[in-house]
């Protein structure tokens, strides 16, 4: 089982792709997660890759996709492996595509910018404790105290309104343009094309991952 999850930030993504990675006993791949490793590790590609980040840049498109192929060659990957986060953008997915790392299913999540705006500003957390609530839908009982403690609730930075709409509009910016890539590939019929499955991210977690499992036969 070879994914892609797609989905703007805040769609829900973490949530599925730990469902999904149970299911099918599959690594999440986050490039983050993989870049940290190979220079931990000191590769030659880490190493290269070092030397980008340590000059404040990206690393560029081509050192990634060979991180990539190193680290779908590892024995965890034998059954597959969740890429999230990746690819952000059609270069990277045309990269991937002649490098020959095959793709299975491309799972998209779709939830409206209104509703992400109202999901992630009305979180509500108690650093202390890791306790989170939500205004809408899982309020505390004295609203902006903490249950337990009566301590004040914070808000974190990433879940202001203005750092959401921010990541939303890089999102569509960059990364949205994917969804059209992806599925055009799909319905094209082409040999080594990925199925593509687009869900709807509104609702009840347990209906939304059933959803998906459901388009994963």
């Amino acid at each position: 089982m070879r994914l892609i999850l797609l989905g703007a930030p805040g769609a829900g993504k973490g949530t599925q792709a730990t469902f999904i990675k149970e299911k099918y006993n599959i690594p999440q791949i986050s490039t983050g997660d993989m870049l940290r490793a190979a220079v931990k590790a000191g590769t030659q590609l880490g190493l290269e890759a070092k030397k980008f980040m340590d000059a404040g840049g990206l690393v560029p498109d081509e050192v990634i996709i060979g991180l990539v192929k190193e680290r779908i060659k590892d024995a965890d990957c034998a059954n597959g492996f969740l890429f999230d986060g990746f690819p952000r953008t059609i270069p990277q997915a045309e990269a991937m595509k002649n490098a020959g790392v095959a793709i299975d299913y491309v799972v998209e999540i779709d939830v409206p910018d209104e509703a992400i705006v109202e999901r992630m500003s009305g979180r509500r957390s108690h650093p202390a404790s890791g306790r989170t609530y939500h205004v809408k839908f899982n309020p505390p009982k004295v609203a902006g105290k903490d249950d337990s403690t009566g301590e004040d609730l914070v808000q974190r930075e990433d879940d202001k309104e203005e750092v959401v709409l921010k990541r939303l509009q890089v999102y569509h910016d960059q990364t949205e343009q994917l969804i059209g890539y992806y599925s055009d590939w799909a319905k094209s019929g082409v040999s080594g094309a990925p199925q593509y499955v687009k869900v709807n991210g509104l609702g009840e977690l347990n209906a939304i991952k059933e959803e998906i499992f459901a388009a994963l036969k």
